[in-house]
């Protein structure tokens, strides 16, 4: 349907929609047109603008508007409205998808509830949580429902000659029951051709419902996990929120897998939470082994933009039934679900720094409440928010106290003071010879340096010049083998330069150490080892991980040097040794945080070694052995830890005994931050709850980022409602400044300081 005005043609089947030539209002229809409420894309306090169609729309249709002088697509959310402006002005819509199935209503609600718990734009919060598919102003083509083939009687009658193998192998594989083209091809790649001359002579029936063949499992669960599934299997089909507590190794994702595979047998849809992308290949090849016939969805940043938008919209119309993604995946819209599983619930990666800041782990506990289905929040050490919510029963605790295999105990951890050793590029002399006797009994071993890079610096001796980013308030990290240096928040990058530029000196050193700088240690130390570095640099394409498994399943590395990428859910059976390098550099921090964090990592971290038969040891390298993050460490007990941390933020009303939101402005100058934010403090003070503090405005830690300066002012209150009472105050008078220069944003629940 071909759709006129300055945009002018929008391919595809459209519905007619009494498009406009000129497209200035409504004249001339007489008013018969029906006003809907539209969700775009605009930075709008309501992110709902008003459009005229001649017939009623439901709501979650995407159509195509004209908004400022460009064809943008957009969500009916709401039709048949009274506008309140001239309807001479309201533009017409340009098309509407009418082929395309509307976004459903429990969707439209997740998202109504981010905009409003996030304070932000609802049009912009529609668009996030889009594919990038249907964020474009063009119809998208639907996926087509799996077919499922069977034999009829008369196929079951005519066998293949048994000297036609792989003819007689698929006959007699489809005797077993129904099954979908993907699986009938891994049995015969001609299975297409086949199937199509057995349905051109009646022997074979297709149709598109089938339950999945769900496979066995070879794991045998153990009597707490299969006392932790019982638990969450008796509340399928009504809301109960579980935090599975395990220690590293205990099973969980076997766990999760037996509730998963009840779900799923009852023909029900299982969103499954992954805090990171690499942590996804390991577990798809766990997933292709267990649920190889349920038809899965993939989704994260890495997917291809094209396949996304498909998967995004089979797991709407329920034909896809497990769906696997990172934070994004929380907005996917299911037809059924009946589980949601958060995996590593504690990650920091499930909160979004930018745009709609909202936290996964919080958006899917509400999703499952809104579901009426139970969610299961795993972790080996999960966050205090989530700990206390299952101590004053808000989440029932379910833990996991041994390791699944009999013969896998934890590991010891020796905390080494390193204040008095000399160090050779980080490693003390007992680091060296653990790495090299474990090298030499045929061990397999990690170096942890949450720092990537050569080095932190360049830095030259003569004059003290350090390079620095000229966009951010950060050092430049020295990235040798690309003769680099890279600013790690903004990633400007620039040569290595090969002199000073002050003093004109050309030896310049590089101080600290990175990955990089730890991995040519060790191929000096040990040269006869096989080592691997593991950062953002050296798995930045598609297939690296899947490599990287590959060859650690065949034996072919000896050291891992990796960040902090490595922590968490990876199971590599041959590792038993993991050093910690300059453990405690987030303890200097003026997060309070902090201490929790660098507790999770490393215990995360210690969790790798000796998870199959041989001892894991953990050696922890530290300035600060006094601290009480080492003691809880090295006796691996974390409610020691959790208790001690929460009573201190019990003392000072932090979360989660007290609730925050940061409110933050940047400029190109500093001054010019703060000034607007002490300015709308000032005007704000006298309407905002008695209960509600304002803390600041001050500047954020790294005060420059990409060329603009970073100021932030944070409220605090004992009361959550309080807190959002004040938080649409700060709204409003943000929406009515008139500081064009000045860009802010609101962060509920922040996460940084």
């Amino acid at each position: 349907m071909v759709v006129y005005g300055k945009a002018g043609r929008l391919e595809g089947r459209l519905k007619p929609c009494f498009c406009f030539r000129r497209l200035a209002g409504n004249v001339g229809y007489n008013g018969c047109m029906i006003y809907h409420h539209i969700a775009l894309n605009v930075p709008l306090a309501g992110g709902l603008l008003t459009y005229a169609h001649p017939e009623a729309l439901s709501a979650g249709t995407r159509v195509a508007v004209r908004f400022v002088n460009k064809t943008v697509a957009g969500i009916v959310w709401q039709s048949g409205i009274t506008p309140d402006i001239d309807p001479a002005k309201i533009l017409p819509l340009q098309a509407v998808f009418a082929e395309e199935p509307p976004l459903p209503e429990a969707w439209r609600r997740l998202l109504a509830f981010a905009a409003r718990y996030y304070h932000y734009p609802l049009g912009q919060a529609v668009a996030a949580a889009l594919p990038q598919g249907l964020r474009e102003a063009r119809p998208v083509a639907l996926p087509e429902p799996p077919l499922f083939y069977s034999l009829t009687e008369a196929g079951r009658l005519n066998a293949p000659p048994e000297r036609h193998r792989k003819q007689y192998a698929l006959w007699q594989a489809m005797c077993g029951g129904r099954l979908e083209m993907a699986a009938l091809k891994k049995i015969n790649p001609q299975a297409p051709k086949l199937i199509g001359q057995w349905q051109a002579q009646a022997w074979i029936n297709a149709d598109a419902a089938a339950l999945p063949v769900l496979r066995p499992s070879e794991h045998i669960l153990n009597e707490q996990q299969q006392a932790a599934s019982a638990h969450i299997q008796a509340a399928f089909g009504r809301f109960q929120p579980f935090l599975l507590y395990g220690i590293t190794g205990s099973g969980k994702t076997e766990v999760y897998f037996d509730a998963v595979a009840k779900v799923l047998a009852e023909g029900r849809q299982v969103l499954f939470l992954l805090p990171e992308i690499n942590l996804t290949p390991q577990l798809l090849k766990r997933v292709q082994a267990r649920f190889a016939d349920v038809p899965t969805a993939v989704l994260h940043s890495q997917t291809a933009a094209g396949a996304r938008t498909q998967d995004y919209l089979r797991a709407m119309l329920g034909q896809a039934k497990l769906i696997i993604g990172t934070r994004l995946a929380v907005f996917t819209p299911l037809a059924d679900v009946g589980l949601i599983v958060v995996d590593e619930e504690h990650d920091g990666s499930f909160k979004q720094e930018n745009e709609l800041r909202y936290q996964a782990r919080d958006l899917a506990v509400w999703r499952a409440q809104q579901a009426a289905c139970p969610i299961v929040l795993g972790s080996a050490t999960p966050s205090l928010e989530s700990w206390h919510k299952a101590q004053s029963g808000a989440y029932t605790l379910l833990e996991l106290g041994a390791r699944a295999r009999a013969a896998a105990a934890l590991p010891q951890v020796d905390v080494l003071d390193v204040r008095r050793l000399p160090l050779d590029n980080g490693f003390s002399a007992p680091a060296l010879k653990l790495l090299q006797d474990n090298f030499k009994q045929g061990g397999m071993s990690l170096v942890y340096l949450n720092r990537r890079g050569f080095s932190p610096a360049l830095f030259c001796s003569d004059c003290g010049r350090t390079f620095g980013c000229p966009r951010c308030s950060a050092k430049m990290v020295l990235h040798r083998r690309a003769r680099q240096l890279r600013c790690h928040h903004c990633d400007y990058r620039q040569a290595v330069p090969y002199k000073c530029p002050d003093c004109g000196n050309q030896d310049l050193t590089a101080v600290g150490q990175g990955t990089q700088r730890v991995e040519e240690t060790l191929r000096t130390m040990l040269p006869g080892a096989r080592i691997e570095r593991v950062d953002r640099d050296s798995t930045a394409h598609k297939n690296d991980w899947a490599a990287l498994y590959q060859r650690i399943g065949a034996d072919e590395i000896d050291i891992l040097v990796g960040t902090q990428m490595l922590a968490k859910g990876h199971d590599f059976a041959r590792l038993n040794l993991v050093v910690v390098l300059n453990a405690d550099g987030s303890l200097y921090s003026a997060d309070f945080r902090a201490p929790e964090r660098l507790f999770a990592e490393l215990m995360q971290v210690s969790g790798r070694a000796g998870r199959a038969d041989a001892p894991g040891r953990v050696l922890i390298q530290t300035q600060l052995p006094e601290h009480g993050v080492f003691a809880a460490i090295k006796a691996q007990d974390y409610r020691c830890f959790a208790d001690a941390e929460l009573a201190e933020r019990r003392l000072f009303g932090l979360p989660p005994f007290g609730f925050q939101a940061a409110i933050r402005a940047d400029a190109l100058d500093i001054r010019a931050a703060l000034q607007f934010l002490q300015e709308m403090k000032e005007g704000l003070a006298a309407q905002l709850p008695e209960s509600v503090a304002q803390m600041g405005p001050a500047p954020m830690l790294m005060v420059r980022l990409a060329e603009r300066e970073r100021a932030q002012l944070f409220l605090e209150a004992p009361s959550r409602k309080d807190l959002h009472h004040a938080l649409a105050l700060w709204g409003q008078a943000l929406a009515q400044a008139r500081a064009h220069k000045i860009r802010w944003s609101v962060d509920v629940d922040p996460q940084e300081v």
